[in-house]
């Protein structure tokens, strides 16, 4: 029996990208947007500004997680923690996601208060600063916009970004409408929608960092795919105990054994599997058990039920 795996493709492609600059800038372009929200929609009596820099607010607050969850995935394992800290950026994404939501449940129950007690909102403060937040929240999703598709931190920050652009754009339609009609409870309703874009931009987010904070197979890569791909490697006559789970979000471990009548003749069997893995499915450690199925115990995890 040979028990071999194969980890040489994660300084090729699955290495955590670094995006220093961007996270560096996002946070001062967004930290000083905070503050001129706060200030004027204090001045204003804006709830739509206020609760959109409360919704700011955690964005720097995520945007460091993941900038510090992207250098600790980069710390070497140890004897206690074999796998170092890649799972932290799986962690952070799943914070960013919760507490995302906690703020729009803030906003609703303001939102919700102020329906029942208006305010004079000063509608031309509110566009002004809200088109700044346009300009500000664009820049900043472009600076994450490159590494969105591999990284699901980059995603998630790209995600607010673009999410506050979004509503941004709302809060100054708002502040127009209300200009022109006097309609105050608008400040309110747009309060409510900036909530709703958190919400659904935040929701993939949240289900995918659940998916991989729990072992299940990331999104994109197909395990049905992978199985049928190792079943007709040439002296295979069966797979079992396959298991694809991501140990941080840039990188996606793999173990199988595979059932072979004759065993291979050296390593490079071993090493062919693991570089197709790598290149075709985004698997950059797979480790790989050869058993000869010759002996009258079956292996114990060649049931489909056992883990």
């Amino acid at each position: 029996m040979a028990h071999d795996h194969d980890h040489s493709g994660h300084s090729h492609s699955h290495e955590p990208p670094s995006n220093n600059a961007a996270f560096v800038i996002g946070t001062v372009l967004n930290l000083g947007f905070v503050g001129a929200e706060v200030f004027y929609g204090l001045a204003a009596h804006s709830l739509a500004l206020i609760s959109d820099a409360g919704h700011n607010l955690s964005d720097v607050f995520c945007l460091l997680l993941a900038w510090g969850a992207m250098h600790l995935t980069k710390s070497a394992p140890t004897k206690r923690r074999t796998y170092g800290w890649r799972r932290s950026s799986i962690l952070a994404a799943l914070s960013n996601a919760v507490i995302l939501l906690v703020v729009v449940g803030g906003i609703t129950v303001e939102a919700i208060r102020r329906f029942a007690h208006p305010e004079q909102v000063a509608g031309g403060t509110v566009m002004a600063v809200a088109a700044i937040g346009i300009v500000v929240n664009t820049i900043s999703a472009l600076l994450f916009m490159a590494g969105r598709k591999r990284d699901l931190n980059l995603k998630g920050a790209f995600l607010h970004m673009a999410g506050d652009a979004v509503v941004s754009v709302g809060v100054v339609i708002a502040a127009f409408a209300m200009r022109m009609t006097g309609w105050h409870w608008l400040d309110p309703a747009v309060s409510l929608g900036v909530g709703a874009v958190i919400v659904w931009g935040t929701w993939g987010l949240l289900r995918e960092s659940i998916n991989l904070s729990m072992d299940a197979v990331p999104e994109g890569i197909d395990p049905d795919a992978v199985e049928n791909y190792l079943e007709k490697l040439p002296g295979v006559t069966a797979v079992h105990d396959l298991h694809i789970w991501a140990m941080s979000t840039t990188e996606v471990a793999l173990t199988v054994h595979l059932v072979m009548a004759e065993l291979p003749c050296s390593d490079l069997f071993l090493h062919d599997v693991g570089d197709v893995l790598r290149e075709r499915f985004g698997i950059g450690h797979a480790t790989t058990q050869i058993e000869c199925g010759d002996c009258d115990r079956d292996c114990r995890q060649a049931p489909v039920h056992v883990v």
